[in-house]
């Protein structure tokens, strides 16, 4: 199993980071912190470039709010060096779920195990 993991990790992105990127991130990168969800946050040496590994599938939704700031020079201290304030009703970061079984389903749709009957048209009866 170790053989294959090594095997798409060098030639595919969505199982992780690939050897290159690890190589890359091993010779240039400075860790700056990790999220709840276990994504490892690095910079380059000067500065410049920010990056994050995924822990798991790579999908850009993952990735909260303060950090996603600070990867895009929003921020210039990362979250780990300097929290953002965040108010009492604000809900903890969800990635996207479009596409899931936890996506949301209205009453009558037929995702729905046990579907409502729908009451708002009519349909049509030929004559």
């Amino acid at each position: 199993m170790g053989i294959l993991n090594t095997l798409l990790r060098a030639v595919t992105w969505w199982h992780g980071s690939t050897l290159n990127t690890q190589f890359y991130t091993w010779r240039k990168g400075v860790k700056v912190g990790e999220d709840a969800q276990g994504n490892v946050f690095y910079r380059s040496r000067d500065g410049k470039r920010r990056w994050v590994i995924f822990n798991g599938e790579a999908e850009a939704s993952r990735v909260s709010a303060d950090w996603h700031g600070w990867l895009h020079h929003t921020f210039e201290k990362a979250p780990s060096e300097e929290p953002l304030p965040h108010k009492a009703w604000e809900k903890p970061h969800q990635e996207n779920l479009t596409g899931t079984m936890l996506a949301y389903a209205p009453d009558g749709s037929i995702r729905k195990t046990m579907p409502k009957p729908r009451r708002d048209y009519e349909a049509w009866q030929p004559e």
